[in-house]
């Protein structure tokens, strides 16, 4: 199928045809890349929801719950599962077969995992393009769930419009442990689990790390769940809900689309630079040479990454 095909495929409501557009956006294809361009202007209408935090806080196990909840309400569901990649093989370790598996029989609900592709987070820099697709595809939720490692867990709020930041009770030390930027980007926080010891302290120190956070016009809520059960799952949509309202309709909504346009653009340029430039370093020489000198401790890594920048550089202005 070429690109007009998994368009108006992905238009007419055919998931052979968007499952196959998504392969394509994740391989970064020139058919990826020109579904995306045609699809964009159909994008907007999907509310784009990240679920962040880190690994053990019960994302999988909440989004399945997020995903159920909005079925009662009537809306279609699309689900974009970031897993791990392997460092050998770069395809996705967890897998869809393992995860929500009693949702695969709903035809309302699209399920697709990809790899993280080792970047620095778990977020695959196409996470945005395959939420576009669901998106465009008529989708009324597209939900995006990150690995929960590293700077994925800010870089959610790129491709989502809604970011929910779940924390383990655990004793605290989840909640004590995350970045003052993740504070900053999430709009829901919701601690699951609820039921084990130490939800309420997670709460609390939430509430006390959002005091000095340094948040706009909207200010979180700090929920509890225990998503195993679905309890307090309607409150969390009904919050979701709240928030795409909020900067819908508010006198913040322009402001907050151009951020959000401005955070993704950003975003992928420094994704396709740092691909570029390492393509460019890797086939002039200069990175092995480089490498070589700082192994020997001839050379800082610092001064060695200046001057592979410059290296970088002249090349490109070579032409």
């Amino acid at each position: 199928m070429n690109a007009s095909d998994l368009i108006n495929g992905i238009l007419a409501g055919e998931r052979r045809a968007l499952s196959r557009a998504i392969s394509h956006v994740e391989a970064d294809s020139p058919t990826g890349r020109e579904v995306l361009e045609a699809l964009y202007p159909r994008t907007g209408h999907a509310q784009v929801v990240g679920i962040t935090g880190s690994a053990g806080a019960g994302k999988s196990t909440l989004v399945g719950a997020i995903a159920r909840e909005e079925r009662k309400r009537g809306r279609t569901v699309g689900i974009v599962a970031v897993d791990p990649s392997s460092p050998f093989s770069h395809g996705a370790i967890l897998g869809d077969r393992i995860r929500m598996q009693d949702l695969t029989g709903d035809g309302g609900v699209f399920l697709r995992s990809m790899a993280s592709r080792g970047n620095l987070g778990g977020l695959s820099e196409t996470a945005t393009g395959v939420a576009d697709v669901m998106d465009a595809a008529g989708f009324d939720v597209v939900l995006i769930e990150t690995v929960g490692a590293g700077q994925d867990e800010v870089e959610v709020a790129n491709a989502a419009g809604t970011t929910v930041l779940v924390a383990n009770p655990g004793g605290g030390d989840d909640v004590q442990s995350m970045k003052a930027g993740l504070m900053e980007v999430a709009q829901v926080m919701v601690v699951n689990k609820a039921d084990l010891a130490g939800a309420d302290t997670a709460v609390t120190q939430l509430r006390g790390l959002l005091a000095i956070a340094d948040l706009g016009p909207w200010e979180p809520p700090i929920l509890k769940a225990i998503a195993r059960t679905a309890e307090g799952v309607p409150e969390l949509v009904d919050a979701i809900d709240r928030h795409q309202a909020f900067f819908r309709e508010s006198e913040h909504a322009e402001g907050e689309r151009r951020r959000h346009a401005e955070r993704q653009v950003l975003a992928i340029t420094r994704a396709i630079l740092h691909r570029e430039a390492l393509a460019t370093a890797r086939a002039s020489g200069a990175l092995a040479d480089l490498v070589s000198q700082v192994a020997a401790r001839s050379r800082d890594p610092r001064n060695a990454a200046e001057e592979l920048l410059e290296a970088v550089r002249r090349e490109w202005a070579a032409g």
